[in-house]
């Protein structure tokens, strides 16, 4: 059965009032119109969020909430906004149209500059499906940053998977919001100029995703790190790696001098870098040893419980017990392989 949602009774509405009644055996042609109705349907306004002082030139609107659904409507990634004398950047746009044009209106509270670019730190929904409402703002040709496996993701099965996704997970909030890829290419060793202030690109691989770009405000010592690190809250490995993660966390010591580290979810200030790796490296560690020691993976998530730096997270992170176990198996067999 098609499910009764706000698309369905619009496009019936819409086919209905042109002469022709869908029916549940029409699901090719009410798709088809579905898509097209998603270009002015549109969901609700989100409620403005305050805009937080990071640094000299680093503002954030920091997301509630870790995890999309119906009642926060997908605001669940911080919006960065970096402002110098030749405007504004964006990093992280949020996971809609909705979204972005609230971080817009809220931007405006701080500054009248306008914003000059864009950068999407990876290709996961919640960091990019903003990109529209830049671009309706500020044109076509707005520049928008990201790493070229980022950009090749959006355009391909990631973008329409997450698109899609953000739909379901809102219950139809971000509906309006179309995908809107980055389309400058860029890689480690990328210096964006405002003037007064420059963002330094960082990539060494795969960490989170295998193209995740990580900004560092150079003059303010900020470290832009989406989700690579994150602040209570377990960061989605599906797509990554633990001991890339921990490579790519030595070199942003080893060539930054960041003070205060933003991740994408989460509060910002110097402990995030601790927090995040001693998890991480607490779950990963025990993984290794589980396996030296023959425990098959159905105990790897007890055998890492026994860890002090996984167990004593529990009841600070958001989203840990949906999420522990699913982590803990990708760290054992990234472990197995690591070993064998």
């Amino acid at each position: 059965m098609i499910p009764v949602t706000r698309r369905f009774v619009v496009a019936n509405g819409a086919l209905a009032a042109g002469g022709t009644v869908v029916g549940f055996n029409s699901m090719g042609a009410l798709a088809d119109v579905a898509a097209e109705i998603d270009q002015f349907v549109k969901g609700p306004p989100v409620k403005p969020q305050p805009v937080k002082r990071i640094s000299a030139h680093v503002f954030m609107i920091q997301a509630p909430d870790g995890f999309p659904t119906p009642e926060n409507q997908g605001l669940m990634s911080n919006v960065t906004f970096v402002i110098g004398e030749k405007g504004v950047i964006v990093v992280d746009t949020g996971a809609s149209l909705q979204i972005a044009e609230m971080a817009l209106r809220q931007l405006k509270t701080v500054t009248d500059k306008p914003v000059v670019g864009v950068v999407n730190t990876h290709y996961h929904g919640d960091h990019w499906l903003g990109n529209q409402a830049l671009v309706e703002a500020y044109g076509d040709d707005l520049p928008r940053y990201a790493h070229r496996g980022t950009r090749l993701a959006i355009e391909g099965a990631q973008g329409a998977f997450w698109h899609e996704a953000m739909i379901k997970w809102t219950n139809e909030a971000t509906l309006g919001t179309r995908i809107v890829p980055p389309n400058i290419d860029v890689d480690h060793g990328y210096v964006l100029s405002l003037g007064d202030v420059h963002l330094k690109i960082h990539h060494y691989g795969k960490a989170h995703t295998p193209s995740d770009i990580i900004v560092e405000v150079v003059e303010d010592g900020v470290m832009c790190v989406g989700d690579v690190l994150m602040d209570r809250r377990i960061a989605n490995m599906d797509d990554g790696s633990y001991p890339g993660t921990f490579s790519t966390l030595d070199s942003l010591v080893e060539h930054s001098h960041t003070q205060i580290w933003l991740p994408a979810h989460g509060n910002a200030g110097p402990g995030v870098l601790a927090w995040h790796r001693t998890l991480f490296e607490g779950i990963y560690q025990s993984c290794l040893d589980a396996v030296r020691q023959g425990i098959p993976l159905e105990g790897a998530l007890a055998h890492a419980l026994q860890d002090e730096r996984v167990s004593s997270r529990a009841k600070e992170t958001r989203g840990w017990d949906k999420n522990i176990g699913k982590y803990v198996s990708l760290a054992y067999l990234e472990a197995e392989q690591a070993l064998f």
